[in-house]
C-alpha cells in the first residue's frame, strides 16, 4: 500500500511581469533542451542492449524530468494573474519591499512575490509564506510577532516601497 499524503494547496495565482516572462522563457528553453535530449536519447538507444546503457537510462530520465516541468509550466502559466499596477499605497501588499528590525536591531530585506517566483538568494519571498501572511496590509512602525515552527520572533516594519520591476 502505497503512502497517503494530503494534497497540496492550491497556490496564489499572482505573478510579477517579470516573474511571468522569465517563467515563458524558461518553458522556450526547455523545450529547445528537450529536442536535445530527444536526439541524444535516440543516438543512446541505436548503440544496443538498453538495459545496460547508462547513456540511455540517463537521457530517459532526463527526458522525464522535461517533460514533468514543461507539463507543470503549460498547466500553470495560462492560471496565473500578471500584476503590472502597484498598489498606491502606504501598507504592504503584493509587490511591496519592505525593510524590517528583528529582535536583534538586525535589518532584514524582503520582497513580497507570487509563489512561481521566490528566490532565497534574492530575499524574495513568497506571499503564501507565514512571514509575508502576517506582514500584508502592515503600516511602517507596525510590530509583527511571527512563528515559524517553535521559534517566534518580533519584527518591526521600517520601511516600505514599490518598484517597477517590468
Amino acid at each position: 500500500m502505497g503512502r497517503w499524503r494530503p494534497p497540496v494547496p492550491d497556490s496564489s495565482p499572482y505573478i510579477t511581469a517579470a516573474g511571468f516572462a522569465a517563467l515563458q522563457k524558461e518553458l522556450d528553453n526547455l523545450w529547445l533542451r528537450r529536442r536535445v535530449v530527444v536526439r541524444a536519447l535516440a543516438e543512446a538507444a541505436a548503440e544496443g542492449d538498453r538495459s545496460e546503457n547508462a547513456e540511455y537510462i540517463y537521457r530517459k530520465k532526463e527526458l522525464g524530468g522535461l517533460d514533468r516541468r514543461i507539463g507543470y509550466l503549460q498547466k500553470r502559466l495560462p492560471v496565473l494573474n500578471v500584476v503590472r499596477e502597484l498598489p498606491d499605497s502606504d501598507a504592504i501588499y503584493f509587490g511591496a519591499i519592505v525593510e524590517l528590525r528583528d529582535d536583534a536591531g538586525d535589518i532584514l530585506t524582503y520582497r513580497i512575490v507570487g509563489p512561481d517566483e521566490t528566490d532565497a538568494a534574492n530575499n524574495a519571498i513568497s506571499m503564501d509564506s507565514p512571514l509575508a501572511r502576517a506582514l500584508l496590509a502592515r503600516r511602517v512602525d507596525d510590530e509583527v510577532v511571527v512563528s515559524i515552527g517553535e521559534q517566534t520572533s518580533t519584527l518591526v516594519v521600517v520601511s516600505i516601497r514599490y518598484e517597477s520591476q517590468a
